[in-house]
């Protein structure tokens, strides 16, 4: 697996950004703007990357593809459209979203309307609508698993692609967003088995975090940075880097700069 960060880290220029993400001895990024930057600033972090030898891993969507009111869903789903033309031109493995929602008004958050028959069609169709309208070459949409939405399990994953039926479409692993239950946080090692297993030669990419059991008398899971939690993270990157020597793992959700520094330390000590 080759290692990133979410974090662009504070820089003054596209070459500050990717020397500084060498200097860490990361070889993953996420692209740190979006198709609005225009194509010349683009572009310039395109080629910094390319220069330092670093590959674009990443480009985010992060907007609300399903939302109820037509317009914003209208806006949303061109602004995913440009973002995939971005992705595509800059060589990035996949531009990633979450699957979003109409029914409440957190854009990302967990409804059970989410769940309906109704709601993963307009997933589906909505998808196919992106990469239709985008026409990458290269490059592939994906949808983050999480757990309050399609998809929350590896099987839904793979009936999603199924659905989908887009070569341009792929498979966006983060396991932590998915352990949901004592089972799969005891035994995150059979879990993790079980992903890559079901979603073999389909995934594009991995988020790297940790996840521990907070002390409470109900079930209440946290998602935390790597070394702080129960995630058997030796073995996620053995498995992913099984199934591809470059498989890029980005550790996210962090708050500050020393934060991502300090985790990207741990992991490459852990592996050593």
């Amino acid at each position: 697996m080759i290692l990133g960060t979410s974090s662009s880290l504070q820089h003054n220029s596209p070459e500050e950004w990717a020397q500084k993400q060498i200097a860490l001895g990361l070889k993953a990024v996420n692209f740190p703007v979006t198709f609005e930057a225009g194509e010349e600033t683009y572009m310039a972090y395109k080629n910094a990357a390319d220069k330092a030898g670093l590959l674009i891993a990443e480009v985010g969507v992060w907007r609300n593809t399903l939302a109820a009111d037509k317009s914003e869903r209208v806006k949303w789903i061109k602004y995913a459209v440009e973002q995939l033309k971005m992705a595509d031109k800059i060589g990035a493995l996949c531009c990633v979203n979450v699957a979003g929602t109409p029914h409440g008004p957190r854009w990302d958050g967990g409804y059970r309307e989410n769940f309906t028959q109704e709601t993963y069609a307009q997933t589906v169709e909505m998808i196919q609508e992106i990469i239709d309208e985008a026409k990458p070459q290269k490059a592939k949409y994906s949808i983050e698993s999480m757990p309050w939405m399609i998809p929350s399990t590896p099987d839904e994953y793979v009936k999603l692609i199924k659905d989908v039926n887009r070569s341009g479409f792929g498979a966006h692993l983060d396991v932590v967003n998915m352990i949901t239950s004592p089972e799969k946080y005891f035994f995150n090692d059979n879990f993790l088995r079980e992903c890559f297993a079901k979603l073999d030669g389909q995934i594009l990419s991995c988020h790297l975090k940790d996840i521990r059991l907070k002390e409470e008398f109900t079930f209440q899971l946290e998602e935390c940075a790597c070394g702080q939690g129960s995630l058997d993270i030796k073995l996620f990157v053995e498995l992913a880097t099984k199934q591809n020597p470059n498989m890029p793992m980005i550790i996210e959700h962090l708050n500050t700069d020393e934060e991502y520094i300090s985790s990207v330390k741990y992991v490459q000590k852990l592996l050593k």
